[in-house]
């Protein structure tokens, strides 16, 4: 079948000096960013199906409503009310004025749409032409099941939907499958993609437990607290951390303020008064977004302290004084900040009542591991090793953290954070190690390499005019493409000694900012590279015939995406694609 895309050719190196970009030209007729291939004419549906599950496409049901009659325009994703059923039930139809279904214009059986598990199928069905009110109901079927799945395209909102099973007919005593999907309807594009989506508050129940982390589609957070009305440019997320987790997220990129030995230690206690504990809690609050750290590292720089103490006092308006906590010999409660800013207008908040909502998430749903990214930043005059002496003495005890200097398996991180350490350690604490090493981290680059050589990243964050964040999304995209390539092979089995050694753990950031630039403010960005992503990652990741020169698909692993601004107005379709491609490994099991 011939491809109904055109590839870009793109050279993937390793050093981001040398990363050529290609950029899609920027028409006013066409505003949309090209983040996979030129878009196409409109016309036949291609479905791809990005599950375990092989699927049939069994009838179509054209629809026509003139009072819906429209242009496309944009993205569009399924969002209409999708119900699982079993064969014997009629399918979803539409309705008149009264209530009553109303009979399809035509109806038609299919019988040659079979569409393996992680493979594309283009029908010879024609898209429905919204000038028309047109929409189209799919029935799909499961083989050698009683179970069908009916959806109408396209929807009335931008959302995708969960589509499940219903029980089987009464006469059948078998389950239902315990399965969800997640649609994503692209008509700019003929497409039509199916995820596996699995219930995002345990998707790591799942997965193989001897897959090490680096080998997983990890969805994560950028200042993952950073919630809450704040000052401009330091608000990173729409939700909080709990829903984060419960949504998915599964790495968490958390900055901290540290005071020197002789400063007073904080009360652990809360300070803010609770109706300001909400982001837009505040009538005409500034809108806020969030930014990348302006404190980065060197790659050349020495493994000594990389972020020197700041001069002036730390900031936190309207704040109340802070008490001295009980146990000074335990360290103090480190205050949560970005850049050098607290987290919050109403009040300091702190890492200890961030890491509650960790440890409740994860006793409530043991089968999961959260990393957690630490780094110093702030006013605090502190130094890195003042960071990690107070970390270790107060908070990183072996039932809730897993601190060896290696990337571990699920099996040995279930029910506990693992620590991505972006600061420097004590010498007291070198011997033993103190997490996976990120403390030489390369600045703002589009494929760098942190000085242990334990992770990989693309952390691009200086997005100065709108027209830069093409270029943004080039490098996202192609770090995709590399963590896509590699291939996890267990230790005793063949191949496994050409595979080099243990997989680098990918980390790869959506996000940036420009303080001076409010059309570059990071929720913009998000606006515009997040649903860029979902393209991607629907239609072109892990496709070999769509990667660009020699390229291969190895498990087509995402790595850990970084995000701002998942679930504003209860949006997760990019986690849940991110989540969505752990199914290759599932396939591979």
């Amino acid at each position: 079948m011939s491809s109904y895309l055109e590839t870009r050719a793109y050279a993937i190196p390793h050093k981001a000096a040398t990363v050529p970009i290609l950029l899609p030209s920027s028409t006013r007729r066409n505003r949309r960013i090209d983040t996979t291939a030129k878009i196409v004419k409109m016309g036949n549906l291609t479905i791809r199906n990005l599950t375990i599950t092989p699927l049939e496409l069994k009838e179509v049901e054209r629809h026509e409503d003139p009072t819906k009659a429209r242009k496309p325009n944009g993205l569009a994703k399924i969002t209409s009310r999708i119900t699982g059923k079993p064969k014997s039930a009629p399918t979803a139809a539409a309705t008149d004025l009264n209530g009553a279904a109303k009979e399809p214009v035509t109806k038609q059986d299919i019988t040659d749409v079979n569409i393996q598990p992680f493979s594309e199928h283009e029908t010879s069905i024609p898209l429905p032409d919204a000038s028309k009110g047109e929409s189209l109901c799919l029935t799909f079927a499961e083989p050698n099941t009683p179970y069908t799945y009916s959806v109408s395209i396209p929807g009335p909102s931008p959302r995708s939907i969960v589509m499940k099973a219903n029980p089987p007919p009464q006469d059948q005593q078998i389950s239902p499958p315990d399965r969800e999907f997640t649609l994503i309807y692209m008509p700019q594009h003929s497409f039509l993609a199916i995820f596996s989506s699995a219930h995002l508050n345990r998707w790591m129940a799942e997965l193989d437990p001897s897959y090490p982390l680096s080998a997983l589609s990890i969805p994560g957070t950028h200042n993952s607290p950073t919630c809450y009305v704040a000052l401009p440019s330091v608000r990173c997320q729409a939700v909080s951390v709990r829903e984060q987790l419960d949504n998915g997220v599964r790495f968490l990129d958390v900055r901290v303020s540290c005071p020197s030995p002789s400063s007073r230690s904080p009360s652990p206690t809360k300070t803010a008064p609770p109706r300001l504990d909400t982001p837009d809690s505040i009538p005409g609050a500034f809108p806020i977004s969030p930014t990348t750290s302006a404190t980065k590292t060197d790659p050349a720089e020495t493994p000594t302290d990389t972020n020197p103490p700041a001069p002036q006092p730390e900031l936190s308006p309207q704040a109340p004084p802070e008490p001295s906590y009980k146990d000074k010999t335990k360290g103090p409660n480190l205050s949560l900040v970005h850049s050098a800013f607290p987290i919050a207008l109403s009040g300091t908040r702190y890492f200890h009542d961030l890491l509650s909502e960790c440890y409740a998430f994860l006793d409530a749903n043991p089968s999961e591991t959260v990393l957690m990214s630490i780094k110093r930043e702030g006013t605090g005059r502190g130094t890195d090793q003042n960071l990690s002496t107070y970390l270790a003495a107060r908070y990183l005890t072996p039932d809730r953290w897993y601190t060896k200097p290696e990337i571990p398996t699920l099996e040995q991180a279930r029910g506990r954070i693992v620590l991505v350490r972006r600061f420097h350690v004590d010498p007291s604490l070198q011997a033993s190690g103190m997490g996976i090493d990120g403390s030489v981290w390369p600045d703002n680059c589009a494929d760098g390499t942190c000085g242990s050589g334990r992770i990989r990243i693309q952390d691009y964050y200086e997005v100065g005019q709108t027209q830069h964040i093409e270029k943004k999304i080039g490098f996202a995209r192609e770090e995709l493409m590399r963590a896509a390539q590699q291939v996890f092979v267990p230790q005793g089995m063949p191949g496994s000694e050409a595979a080099g050694g243990p997989l680098p753990l990918f980390i790869n950031f959506l996000t940036g900012s420009n303080f001076f630039n409010a059309s570059c403010w990071p929720e913009k960005i998000a606006a515009k590279i997040n649903p860029s992503m979902i393209e991607y990652l629907s239609m072109g990741h892990g496709a070999p015939q769509k990667q660009p020169g020699e390229l291969t698909v190895g498990d087509a692993g995402t790595g850990i995406v970084v995000t701002d601004w998942v679930g504003n107005n209860g949006d997760w379709d990019l986690i849940r694609c991110i989540v969505g491609w752990n199914a290759r490994l599932q396939v591979r099991r």
